[in-house]
Parts: structure tokens; C-alpha cells; sequence
């Protein structure tokens, strides 16, 4: 343990944070070695999804150090660019614990190494700062936050020229370039930065304008912010569209980084919803829409009987590309979604001569996919991310979550216009392309390598059968499969049951939290004059089989 008492004698000559420092001069006193060890005995890995990890000292945490070797790296790999990037670097934050301080210390990082650093006006919404890469034109840029994460993380993520977060190999070409930055207390820091003003806010609601949102407005809607950024920017959208002003949850309404009313500040989670439902409840309203803390996630809820039914991922993503593949044109149209999302979007796409493709879980991989020539004009995840776009394409090339409430919103008016609602309009996707019924079965975990065993078993004994299907076919993506790059995920294709129809799991490690994520979907044939509810509860009871056997395969407790 002396390594990591010298290694923190050594963090401490080069800290810049009073409050880091007091940290490690506590643990040092106290000779605390097992949290020393957890600070230096690793570091937070560099790769496509940046930096993500809890606030403290060491390698190991996110803290002033770490940002500021993060951007000497990609200060070093921007200016290692030929002809030299001269371009600048955007930067955004939102209100999490220390998102000012480490955006402002980029911005000293890149200035110093004689890239212009643009800071956005204030805390403001992922998304803003994805489509600012594109519209200043700069050679990449940064936002800083740990979107959905619990209070004590924050994160760093990094985007490229073309507005989409980086993919390999720019991820390692920047990692091995802060392994060889050296103290950040010799590194040279500049102090012209700009600060832009509010017209890059305004440049971006311009660009929602453009969304195929139609003529109808009368919608009336709850919202909340869920304590972060969302709310102002979300509150001028509907306002520049035309749309009633949203009712805001009072108690979730402004930015606070300890996200007091919630347990983790993700609309998936039990009980993140309840304030807003309960705000539905009470008012009348016609849609119930959240963004995550950074809003680059949308989550959707409409009434169901006397209450209140959060739709799936999958579910917005079918209603958003029926109101985008609908009211746009041309050939070229491309809509993505991933490998662990619903396969109704292929058949929705199919209906309106889309071309569609698959990518890796992500938005880096949605971005990507495709072929030359193609128009992305909708991309989707199940976790709630949608990129929405008009004849022009996407407006924003990553998760927008105020874009998508934007034009679920137009959908829902809409139809309410006609007499209809959002569950009428997945009714009838249903009868037209069958029940596409998806779930998730989702294992949070204090022991990263009880993850990396559970897929390890997986592989070496898979299951034969799940939920009263065969399983006919185990791809496992680790190697690459239909074109993709390889990902370390296994997806099981199932047989056909009673029931009819098809079935399919995939199990992956999620990428940003320590979970364990299995994406469960049946496809069940709705014939004409079936009633939908039977349909709905035998796919309903085919996905809790699917549940029940996968938690037994998997052996997590």
C-alpha cells in the first residue's frame, strides 16, 4: 500500500482543488489504505463514452485533475491533426456538482494549447451542445455530465467535428494521448476563452422549427425536468412552436445536483415518475413527458383507465417514426435503431420505403450507420434516446430530448385532434405489423466482476431453452456479426411458442453504469378482429417466462 500513499503525495503536489486535496490529506492521516486503493489502485478508463465515474481524488474519480489531463489529450490529438485543427473546441455543463468548474478548466487546457475554447452562455441541455459542434463548426467538443447517473458521478463526453460523439479509433488515439500528459500543474492554461451568448440557444430552437410537427397544438402536458437543465430550454421549445405552455412539476423545476425527490434521477427508474403522475393526476392533461437531468432522453406516459401508463422506449420509438417516416420524402430516407431495440422499426420503415439499418447499442453507432447517400432522418434506443429530423435529416446527431417531446407532442395533438390518442395509433401498428411487446430485465450490481462471470458462464454453457421456447440460434457479437463491429453482447433468437410469433434476448454490460442489461422482446400475429387486450396479455405473460428463466441463467441473486 506505500505505492498508493506515494502516488497520492504525488496527486497532492499537482491538485488544484482545495477540496480534493483535504481528501487525501484525510485519508493519508488517518492511514486509510483500502480507500487509497480505491482512488489509485485504477484509473477512469478513456473511450467512446468519455469519462464517467464518482466525484473524489485519485485516477480513479472525477475531479479537476482528471478532467484536465482529458483535455490535454484531446488538446494534443486535435492539434496532431494534419493540417493542424484551428478550429476550437465547444464546451457545455450542466448542474451537476463541479460541471462548471471542469468545463471552465477545459476551456483553460484547450486555450493554453492554442485551440479557441467556446463556452455555452450556461448550464444547458446535452443536446444544445451536440448541435453547437455543427453549427460553429468546430473541431470537436465536450459536454460535461453524467446525464441520468446517481448524485456523486459526473462525466465527460466528447464530441467530434461532425456533431456525433466519438467511435473508435479517436477514443484510443485520445486515451493514449493523456497517458502522456504529464502534471497538469506545468500545463500551460490560457484565459481567452469566449463565452457565447443566448443566440446559440436561440439558433437551436430555430433548427426544432424544422421538425414535421404539422398544424395541431392543442395538447396539454405535464413535465418535469427531473432536477436538471431540461426545464427552460424544454419550456422555450413548446413556446416557439406554438404548443401550450406544459404544467412543470414544482418540486423537480430547478436544477439541483443532489436530486433530492428521486432515488436516481432516471425516468426508467421505480418511483423517478411519481411526482409527475401524481401532478397528471390532479390536472387536466393529455400526455405526461420527462427529460433525464441532461435531457438528451425523453420519457413518455399517457392515461390508461383511471390512471397513468408509462410507455416503453421501444413504444415512443414507434410513434415517433410514424410522425417523422410520415411527413418527410425522398428516397434516400435512412432510420436507424439499435441491436437490443424493438424490430418494429425495420417494419414501419419497410411501410413508408425507408431505408433502415441496425447499430451497436448507442448513439455513436446510430450515427454511423448506414451507407453513402444516405439521409438519416430518425435514429432511436430503447433507454429513451431519439433523434428526430426533418427533409433536412436529423437536427441534432445524438439523443435530443427536447426534440422528441417536441414532435410526440405534435403526434398527440394530432391525434386528439381526430379523436384519437397515442395508444389508438399503437393499436394500430400493432394490427398492421403484430405485437411488437419488448421488456428489460435489468441487474444493478456492486461488483463489476460478478458481470464479466455471469456473461463468462453464459458463453461457456448457454441455455437451450427460455420461457418455454428453443433457443434456435446464439449469436455472440463479441466476434462481430452482419457487419457490425465487435461488442460484447450474446443474442439469443427463440423459437416460436403457442403463442405464435417470434422471440428474441439480448444480454449486454451496460456501458456507463454497473449493470447488467437484457433486452426481451416477443412478436406475436394479431388477426383481424382479434381483440388486442388478449393479444397484449399473452405477449405480457410470454415476457415474464423469458424474465423468470434468464434470471435463473443468469445467477446474480
Amino acid at each position: 500500500m506505500s505505492g498508493h500513499r506515494e502516488a497520492a503525495r504525488e496527486w497532492l503536489a499537482q491538485d488544484p482543488d482545495p477540496e480534493t486535496r483535504a481528501e487525501l490529506h484525510a485519508l493519508l492521516n488517518a492511514g486509510d489504505d483500502a480507500a487509497l486503493a480505491e482512488r489509485f489502485g485504477a484509473r477512469l478508463e478513456f473511450g467512446t463514452a468519455g469519462l464517467r465515474g464518482e466525484l473524489g481524488a485519485g485516477p480513479n474519480r472525477m475531479n479537476r485533475v482528471t478532467v484536465m489531463r482529458a483535455a490535454a489529450g484531446l488538446a494534443a490529438r486535435l492539434t496532431a491533426e494534419d493540417p493542424p485543427v484551428g478550429r476550437g473546441v465547444v464546451i457545455g455543463y450542466d448542474a451537476r456538482h463541479n460541471s462548471e468548474r471542469f468545463a471552465y478548466d477545459t476551456a483553460a487546457v484547450m486555450s493554453g494549447a492554442g485551440i479557441p475554447a467556446y463556452l455555452l452562455p450556461r448550464t444547458l441541455p446535452t443536446p444544445v451542445l451536440a448541435y453547437a459542434v455543427r453549427h460553429l463548426g468546430t473541431a470537436a467538443g465536450v459536454m460535461v455530465t453524467a446525464s441520468h447517473n446517481p448524485p456523486r458521478d459526473n462525466g465527460y463526453k466528447v464530441y467530434w467535428h461532425d456533431g456525433a460523439q466519438i467511435v473508435p479509433p479517436v477514443d484510443a488515439e485520445i486515451s493514449a494521448a493523456i497517458d502522456a500528459v504529464g502534471r497538469v500543474d506545468r500545463l500551460p492554461l490560457g484565459g481567452d476563452h469566449q463565452v457565447l451568448g443566448e443566440e446559440i440557444v436561440e439558433a437551436y430552437l430555430h433548427a426544432l422549427s424544422h421538425l414535421p410537427l404539422g398544424d395541431a397544438r392543442d395538447v396539454r402536458i405535464a413535465y418535469t425536468p427531473l432536477h436538471g437543465v431540461g426545464r427552460d430550454t424544454f419550456l422555450a421549445a413548446f413556446d416557439w412552436a406554438g404548443f401550450p405552455a406544459p404544467r412543470v412539476v414544482p418540486q423537480q423545476a430547478e436544477p439541483d445536483p443532489d436530486f433530492p425527490t428521486v432515488a436516481f434521477p432516471n425516468p426508467e427508474e421505480p418511483g423517478a415518475m411519481d411526482l409527475a403522475l401524481a401532478l397528471a393526476a390532479g390536472a387536466a392533461v393529455d400526455l405526461v413527458i420527462a427529460n433525464d437531468p441532461d435531457a438528451d432522453r425523453c420519457a413518455v406516459a399517457v392515461p390508461a383507465g383511471d390512471g397513468w401508463r408509462m410507455l416503453t422506449g421501444d413504444e415512443v420509438g414507434g410513434l415517433l417514426a410514424e410522425q417523422v417516416l410520415r411527413h418527410t420524402k425522398g428516397d434516400d430516407r435512412l432510420a436507424v435503431t439499435t441491436v437490443v431495440s424493438s424490430s418494429l422499426l425495420g417494419e414501419i420503415a419497410r411501410e413508408y420505403r425507408v431505408r433502415f439499418a441496425e447499430s451497436l447499442t448507442g448513439f455513436k453507432w446510430i450515427m454511423k450507420a448506414g451507407a453513402p447517400g444516405d439521409r438519416l432522418v430518425y435514429g432511436y434506443e430503447e433507454a429513451l434516446g431519439y433523434s428526430v429530423g426533418g427533409d433536412d435529416g436529423v437536427i441534432v446527431r445524438d439523443k435530443d430530448g427536447v426534440g422528441a417531446a417536441l414532435t410526440i407532442a405534435a403526434l398527440a395533438a394530432g391525434a386528439r385532434r381526430d379523436g384519437r390518442t397515442l395508444q389508438d395509433i399503437l393499436d394500430d401498428q400493432a394490427r398492421r405489423h403484430g405485437l411488437h411487446a419488448t421488456d428489460q430485465l435489468s441487474v444493478r450490481v456492486a461488483d463489476l466482476s460478478l458481470i464479466s462471470d455471469a456473461m463468462a458462464r453464459l458463453r461457456a454453457a448457454p441455455p437451450t431453452a427460455l420461457g418455454g421456447r428453443t433457443v434456435e440460434r446464439l449469436d455472440d457479437l463479441a466476434g462481430g456479426a452482419g457487419g457490425l463491429p465487435p461488442t460484447d453482447a450474446l443474442r439469443f433468437t427463440l423459437s416460436a411458442s403457442g403463442s405464435g410469433g417470434s422471440a428474441r434476448v439480448v444480454v449486454r454490460p451496460s456501458g456507463t453504469e454497473p449493470k447488467l442489461k437484457c433486452y426481451l422482446q416477443v412478436v406475436l400475429p394479431v388477426p383481424p378482429d382479434s381483440d388486442l387486450a388478449t393479444v397484449r396479455a399473452r405477449a405480457a405473460t410470454d415476457l415474464e417466462a423469458l424474465r423468470t428463466d434468464l434470471s435463473t441463467a443468469l445467477d446474480l441473486g
